[in-house]
């Protein structure tokens, strides 16, 4: 039953987002992907990569959302069946795979964003980590532990490879991961283990930067002109040290962002874009952000927690409409169906605003991570709630915009970390089938056969 509705929800995603939700952002990873332009590193190369691998393969660019919403809806079935064969309550099942369907989580499944895959690909990886919680008191064969490790390592190495700030995420998920496998990892394990996430991380990137070889854009600077901009004032960059065509693109950029009120991505909102992008200002950019803010502390401070507090208590874009304006022929194949999930989405949005706010989420993943409970699901709780914390938290300094989708995996994490302490809220689930009750204790599972009275005497 578990599998055949989260097969229908995979068709269901699928049809409405047909051929896939896309932002300008989306459209150039396809172009890239499809050999329209050359492949670069301002996007996640590893995403067009395998966007061009599934169109030779399918003919079709619609195959990635097929994909990533395939891949979103088995690791939702995973762990929903792991849930039922540990507790055997069908509720809490079911609601595992329902939180797939609540506004804040369903509003991204389709769009194909790199922050979307982040989350896929952990929630995959915590999957793979409830199978070991399922098996590991049938202390299943090494080689198995091994497969399993590999795979859940395939997922964290691909969120990190398409985030780089997934990094910090990734790791509670790991820890997870491993003491899912292993009840109790020695160094030994824990070493071959680190080993085998740092070159699934390590060895791809490298492949890709020699193989690919993605033009070097330098992207990091759009985040230091951003800096530069809003904690110097105009006057103090017509007095900086750095050619006058990038002096004045700069004070022109911060007299634009004051005027209009731009507080952050200054760089595609505020800046004068030269044709080769950032390739030939980024050293000086770099030079001129690390001697102004070393020598505006405060001040630099001040503007990032100022961004960052808007992240988290103004968060906006909760939802992206369609597929934007293209020269590739891709429009959304139902627009009936994109009104209907456009009034679902902005109207649980208007009347439950918190539930698309970054201080709701890092409140809850605060709360999961300090207080996971007693009951069955503690460890993956605790993990969940850390790993959404530090997703947040690791925006603090490099946060480009205030946009929903930075805190799309904390949403996704926090929802699924809820219905996990709800479901395992005590030790003894309801009686299962065939008049067993079913124990669950907080490092084991095993299967208690009731005891039955005598039959009464004549």
């Amino acid at each position: 039953m578990l599998a055949a509705l989260a097969a229908s929800c995979w068709l269901a995603t699928t049809v409405v987002f047909a051929p896939g939700y896309m932002s300008p952002d989306s459209i150039d990873q396809l172009r890239q992907a499809m050999g329209r332009r050359p492949l670069t590193d301002w996007h996640p190369p590893v995403l067009s990569l395998v966007w061009r691998a599934l169109i030779a393969v399918t003919g079709t660019s619609a195959s990635m959302a097929v994909l990533q919403s395939a891949l979103f809806w088995a690791a939702l079935w995973v762990v929903a069946w792991c849930v039922w064969a540990m507790t055997a309550r069908r509720g809490g099942s079911l609601a595992v795979l329902a939180l797939g369907l609540t506004p804040p989580v369903l509003t991204f499944v389709g769009v194909v964003w790199k922050d979307v895959h982040v989350a896929v690909a952990l929630l995959a990886a915590c999957a793979v980590a409830f199978v070991g919680l399922r098996l590991r008191d049938s202390r299943p064969p090494g080689a198995m532990r091994w497969v399993l490790l590999w795979l859940g390592v395939l997922f964290l190495a691909y969120a990190v490879l398409v985030r780089k700030n997934a990094f910090f995420a990734a790791i509670p998920v790991f820890v997870l991961l491993v003491r899912a496998l292993w009840q109790a990892p020695g160094r030994r394990t824990w070493a071959m283990c680190t080993v085998a996430l740092v070159a699934g991380v390590v060895l791809p990137a490298v492949a890709i930067s020699w193989f690919a070889r993605p033009v070097q854009t330098k992207q990091a600077a759009q985040i230091m002109i951003d800096d530069l901009v809003h904690v110097l004032t105009a006057e103090e960059l017509r007095s900086a040290d750095v050619p006058r065509d990038l002096r004045n693109r700069l004070v022109a950029a911060a007299e634009k962002c004051e005027r209009t009120g731009t507080l952050s991505d200054a760089y595609w909102a505020c800046y004068e874009r030269p044709a080769a992008g950032l390739t030939e200002d980024s050293d000086r950019i770099r030079s001129l952000w690390l001697r102004e803010m070393s020598a505006h502390v405060p001040e630099y401070l001040q503007y990032r927690q100022r961004l960052f507090a808007a992240l988290l208590f103004e968060t906006g874009y909760p939802y992206h409409p369609g597929v934007s304006s293209n020269d590739l022929g891709i429009e959304v194949t139902h627009p009936w169906l994109e009104d209907t999930l456009d009034a679902y989405v902005n109207g649980v949005v208007a009347d439950l605003r918190p539930l698309f706010r970054g201080w709701f989420w890092l409140a809850v993943a605060l709360v999961l991570a300090v207080r996971p409970g007693r009951g069955a699901f503690h460890l993956p709780i605790r993990a969940l709630g850390i790993s959404s914390a530090a997703y947040v938290l690791g925006y603090l300094f490099i946060v480009p915009a205030t946009n929903y989708r930075y805190v799309y995996w904390p949403a996704l994490a926090c929802t699924l970390g809820l219905v996990l302490l709800w479901t395992g809220r005590d030790d003894t689930a309801p009686a299962g089938a065939g008049g067993e009750r079913v124990h669950v204790g907080r490092e084991r599972s095993e299967a208690v056969p009731l005891k039955r009275r005598p039959p009464a005497s004549p």
